[in-house]
């Protein structure tokens, strides 16, 4: 991690999971991490819906030029983009395990802007929606309202994802509640 704001919320983060994959929600206390609340998101694991910002910070939202509650984030991303982030994400949400991204993004005035994106992921329980915490960080100050988010680089923080479970298999492992599973019938 590049961003010293992404080290310390990485740091509180990994304090609060106590050695377990990742921590509860509500184990995330905001005014133990105060100076980092403008960079900090909650999004809801909700592909339909393109991972929508449960909480957002507000210089968030102002890197971004509106309030994002509600919103999608990989619609902020640009469309050949958006793949790359939602798989990211899924990693995270699904497998437990944090990434960080090196991102670039287009300034109204036609510049490019460089971030760093944190995601982590909070512990999965039974009948609570799935979802993830992160931080997106300029690395100057100066930037106006950004567009077109695009994933420059990126890499997981720990273990190595399983890549060989095919992914149906992997959202088992998750999965909560009544679930029908396709079979043969009793004839």
């Amino acid at each position: 991690m590049k961003h010293p704001s992404s080290r310390e919320f990485f740091a509180y983060w990994d304090k609060k999971r106590a050695g377990a994959p990742a921590p509860e929600r509500s184990d995330i206390e905001p005014d133990a991490v105060r100076e980092l609340l403008g960079d900090v998101f909650v999004l809801s694991y909700d592909a339909g819906s393109g991972y929508p910002f449960r909480v957002a910070g507000t210089r968030v939202c102002a890197l971004l030029g509106r309030d994002l509650k509600d919103q999608s984030f990989s619609s902020l991303f640009a469309a050949e983009a958006r793949r790359e982030i939602e798989e990211i994400i899924a990693v995270v949400a699904e497998e437990m395990t944090p990434a960080v991204a090196g991102i670039s993004a287009t300034c109204n005035n036609g510049s490019t802007a460089h971030l760093e994106l944190l995601l982590l992921p909070f512990n999965a329980r039974a009948h609570s929606p799935v979802s993830l915490t992160g931080l997106l960080a300029p690395f100057k100050n100066e930037y106006t309202v950004l567009r077109d988010l695009t994933v420059s680089s990126y890499r997981y923080i720990g273990h190595q994802p399983q890549r060989l479970i095919p992914r149906a298999l992997r959202k088992l492992a998750i999965a909560r509640g009544f679930m029908v599973y396709e079979g043969l019938t009793g004839k």
